[in-house]
């Protein structure tokens, strides 16, 4: 990562990974060539190169700095310091807002995975990292929710979650909200129930 003289991340590289951001998420990643973006973020394609080698580069960075606002999200409803029951509530609330919101195209991974579909991929392999984080986050406090193991709860709300994400841009974006916060709703009751059962 390039930075400046003071070690801040240098201006070019952050308009460039911003304009970036909005036209893969909006258009597509193979939609979008380097020359448009060097174009609308106003540099050279010479400075693109130094910050991001190849276009490659530049969509691994795009998707970690999408999974690292998911994070950031995830850290806020944590550090509220709920039951593990309340944050994934407010964790499944935060993704229904996303859905609900008016720029809402899918699941950046998601859609990124369907362009690069060789797991062996620099794209396919960031996407498969964040999908692991999620996976294990909510598992983690999953476990803290009811007896019975975690495991596959956690793959439920990550298959529930990915099911919102796919049709929260082909359906009316509040019934597929209310449909995953139910399912997730779901998930909690039956742990919670197999507690006290």
């Amino acid at each position: 990562m390039v930075r400046n003289a003071r070690g801040q991340v240098s201006e070019a590289r952050s308009r460039l990974l911003t304009t970036a951001t909005r036209l893969f998420y909006a258009e597509g990643l193979h939609a979008v060539g380097i020359d448009r973006i060097v174009a609308e973020a106003k540099v050279t394609r010479a400075t693109l190169y130094r910050h991001f080698p190849s276009k490659d580069e530049l969509v691994v960075a795009y998707l970690q700095a999408v999974a690292q606002a998911d994070r950031e999200g995830v850290d806020t409803a944590l550090a509220a310091g709920l039951p593990a029951a309340d944050t994934l509530r407010a964790i499944a609330s935060s993704i229904a807002e996303g859905i609900r919101s008016a720029r809402f195209r899918g699941c950046a991974f998601l859609n990124a995975v369907a362009e690069y579909p060789d797991a062996a991929h620099p794209v396919h392999q960031a996407v498969l990292a964040h999908r692991a984080w999620f996976l294990r986050t909510v598992t983690d406090l999953l476990a803290d929710v009811g007896d019975a193991p975690p495991e596959l709860a956690g793959r439920h709300f990550v298959l529930l979650r990915d099911g919102a994400m796919s049709s929260g841009c082909l359906a009316d974006p509040a019934e597929v909200c209310d449909t995953f916060l139910q399912g997730v709703e779901g998930i909690l009751r039956f742990r919670l129930d197999s507690v006290s059962a």
